[in-house]
């Protein structure tokens, strides 16, 4: 219970300064409707104004919430939680392109920090270009990536998991080679006394020490890529997945709706990140590290 008063305590935080930013930026048209109508405002009146106009510039915490509840618990009463207007549905196609892209850069980035750490040669050469990579915006490279495998006939989720495993591939890298190389000089000299294989070594000494490096390194790696995936959606016109309804909403001033995908697409991540913790804190107990 002590916990949840700091956390608590934030989000009432949280929330009293949205209620008061709603108040703040909706407040002109409330006034301009307000001059037009020859009548003034009180206070209460403003502020009911300013949490209820039907295209706020920044809509009030119920005001998404109200929409989050009709695109999603009132559709899954009503037997329709996978229709296109449900954010259920939307969220289920992100969250594919996410899972793919994750599951290719996690593979990826796990296979090039071996290379890494033992291999001189791929240290020096291909550990630069891994960082550099990341200096190329995405929003620059999305759309390249996009045409390019239309042009060869792919289309569909793998352009979006590319995008996606592009974003995530770099934590992965970086926290295992960090987690490869963390056993001191003592443990791999105690490897060597035993005749170890440089195998054994690996599978007994520091695929284990790295273990606490690469669910960290996964926790990062899983938030990238469901931005890399709703990222992805944007270029390609998408009417299906949170990116698309991001876009849809941005074409029609639906600030409500962008706001709602926003937060789904925050639930989402929450949601993925803590089953990653979850895993984490099983295998490391098994492990004794934990």
């Amino acid at each position: 219970m002590r916990n949840l008063v700091p956390v608590l305590t934030v989000v009432c935080a949280l929330f009293a300064i949205w209620y008061a930013a709603a108040v703040w930026l909706n407040a002109p048209w409330a006034y301009n409707k307000a001059e037009r109508a020859g009548t003034e405002l009180a206070f209460t009146e403003l502020v009911a104004d300013t949490w209820s106009q039907e295209k706020p510039k920044l809509p009030a915490p119920h005001q998404v919430g109200a929409e989050i509840w009709n695109t999603t618990g009132a559709m899954v009463a009503s037997g329709r939680g996978f229709s296109k207007r449900s954010l259920i549905f939307h969220s289920w196609v992100t969250f594919s392109a996410t899972a793919l892209g994750f599951l290719l850069g996690t593979g990826l980035g796990i296979a090039l920090a071996i290379g890494i750490v033992y291999n001189r040669t791929m240290d020096m050469s291909v550990m630069p270009w891994v960082i550099a990579s990341q200096t190329i915006p995405i929003l620059a490279i999305a759309p390249m990536i996009i045409v390019v495998l239309n042009a060869v006939g792919i289309s569909g989720l793998l352009p979006k998991a590319m995008i996606s495993m592009y974003l995530s591939f770099f934590p992965v890298v970086v926290g295992m080679v960090k987690g490869l190389r963390s056993p001191g000089p003592m443990q791999l000299d105690q490897m060597r006394t035993w005749n170890a294989t440089p195998a054994q070594t690996f599978w007994k000494l520091r695929l284990p020490s790295s273990m606490p490096y690469l669910f960290t390194s996964l926790k990062i790696g899983m938030a990238a890529s469901l931005v890399g995936a709703i990222v992805g959606e944007l270029p390609t016109g998408a009417v299906a997945g949170l990116g698309a309804r991001l876009l849809a909403g941005s074409y029609y001033g639906q600030t409500v709706q962008i706001w709602s995908a926003l937060i789904m697409a925050a639930t989402l991540a929450a949601v993925l990140v803590g089953l990653i913790g979850v895993i984490q804190r099983i295998v490391l107990k098994r492990m004794g590290m934990a």
